[in-house]
């Protein structure tokens, strides 16, 4: 081997290690980098946790991992255009393009975390006094997501260098014959979206309709199918174009239960009938469950089979299933302890036989001449 050979080797090897050299302290940099920027931003966020506002947080939480991504984006591409430029000089344009789009998703993932988190503190932090509807701030939680993700797929196809003007074209025309061949697909989206804009019902609800064998409690309300969970707790998946075409019930927003029995006291006891209710009455309106700016009757109703029958018809203050249930057990104790009381009896069904006497009863028959 020649002097001026091994010069050139020294050289070229001088060279390979500068550069690699570069890129481990770029990367050393970063990890440093990183590092740190991950320490200060929890640090901030234990500070922020102190303070009456929870919007200060959002942001934080929504920021710290794509700002380690960014600072990792950044570094990586230095690195790889350090390399690169030493082993392809036109390696520096490919790396360009990927750092573009990669900054473009790291600003789409910051923001779909912020409207994640935002609607996280809307429905479930304790320092917003406003109750929001979980319904509706999911329904515009999804809404802007899709905008987000639709708004940044055009702007790395125009930094690709695509024309966006031909694609909303294509889309366009796309779309024409999309919703024929998906009308029940959009029937759905949009039955989804009259879901969210009317609010009919929320999760958590009960619901049911008298057109369809529909009743349990609603559990999730998505774009295309609503499932309920009936009382025998099996899942039931409702598109939701179903609910524009039906009547929906909802009990879970009734503002009381209603009381309407009907009993019936013996015949017998007729004389004793006005003072009885007169009293059910006067307890209806003292009892402390029921509403007494709602109707409330106690009235002789009709003469049964076996009875005179009379109604009790109030509400009770509770719409509670099982509370609303106790009342009324309560009250029809209390309106049988009254009948009681009295000396009187609760009817049931009974027959009675009028026998005929002897002299009105003729056994026999004369025969008829011939």
């Amino acid at each position: 081997m020649t002097w001026e050979t091994m010069q050139l080797y020294l050289g070229l090897g001088d060279t390979k290690m500068h550069w690699v050299v570069r890129v481990f302290l770029v990367v050393l940099g970063t990890l440093l980098v990183n590092f740190i920027a991950t320490r200060f931003l929890m640090r901030v966020d234990r500070q922020l946790e102190k303070t009456k506002t929870p919007w200060d947080n959002v942001l934080i939480h929504a920021a710290q991992k794509p700002i380690g991504m960014f600072i990792w984006l950044a570094g990586l591409s230095v690195a790889a255009e350090i390399s690169g430029t030493e082993l392809d000089p036109d390696f520096s344009s490919l790396i360009h393009a990927i750092r573009e789009v990669g900054v473009i998703v790291i600003l789409t993932w910051f923001v779909l975390r912020c409207i994640s988190e935002s609607e996280r503190t809307l429905t479930s932090s304790d320092k917003i006094n406003n109750n929001v509807d979980y319904t509706t701030a999911s329904a515009i939680s999804k809404l802007l997501r899709a905008a987000v993700v639709i708004t940044a797929a055009l702007v790395v196809l125009q930094t690709l260098g695509y024309s966006i003007s031909g694609v909303l074209a294509f889309g366009g025309i796309g779309g024409i014959a999309v919703g024929f061949a998906a009308k029940d697909l959009l029937a759905n989206f949009f039955g989804g979206l009259m879901v969210y804009l009317d609010r009919p019902f929320a999760i958590g609800d009960w619901v049911r309709s008298p057109d369809q064998n529909i009743e349990g409690t609603v559990e999730h309300i998505g774009w295309r199918q609503t499932r309920i969970r009936t009382f025998d707790k099996r899942p039931l998946y409702v598109p939701n174009s179903t609910f524009s075409l039906i009547s929906v019930e909802n009990p879970s927003r009734m503002t009381h239960r209603r009381i309407n029995e009907t009993i019936g006291v013996r015949y017998d006891d007729f004389r004793l009938l006005p003072t009885i209710l007169s009293d059910i009455k006067e307890m209806v309106a003292n009892h402390e469950d029921l509403d007494t700016n709602e109707t409330y009757m106690v009235n002789f109703n009709q003469f049964g089979p076996s009875s005179l029958d009379f109604f009790i018809y109030a509400y009770t203050k509770t719409v509670d299933w099982r509370t609303y249930h106790n009342v009324k057990q309560d009250v029809l104790f209390q309106a049988m302890q009254i009948i009681e009381s009295h000396g009187a009896e609760v009817a049931f069904p009974t027959h009675t036989i009028h026998m005929a006497a002897d002299n009105q009863a003729s056994l026999s028959a004369e025969p008829k001449s011939e």
